[in-house]
């Protein structure tokens, strides 16, 4: 992976992980504070530098990602534990990105 490359991945996952949460019984966890955020921006550049971008795409993949709770005993899909209002800055968020690339 060229450094440029790299250096958006981290660009990327810095914005993630301060603008969408987890929300579990009203408490917010951000995705930098539960390690997601590098995660998810490795998995969305590629949509974003190949001009992939969809909601569809977008939503595919949060679904995509198990979040273990319970120490393992359980795994929920990201994308339930994200609130809509996530999901939408999520997508506001990687289209803006995809703009200043």
């Amino acid at each position: 992976m060229a450094a440029s490359s790299s250096q958006a991945i981290d660009a990327l996952a810095a914005e993630i992980g301060e603008k969408v949460y987890i929300d579990v019984a009203k408490w917010h966890l951000y995705l930098s504070n539960a390690h997601l955020h590098t995660l998810l921006a490795e998995q969305f550049y590629p949509l974003l530098a190949n001009n992939e971008l969809s909601e569809d795409k977008v939503l595919k993949l949060l679904q995509g990602i198990l979040v273990k709770l319970g120490g393992g005993k359980r795994e929920v899909p990201l994308a339930d534990l994200l609130p809509m209002q996530c999901q939408v800055s999520l997508m506001d968020l990687l289209e803006e990105f995809k703009q200043n690339m």
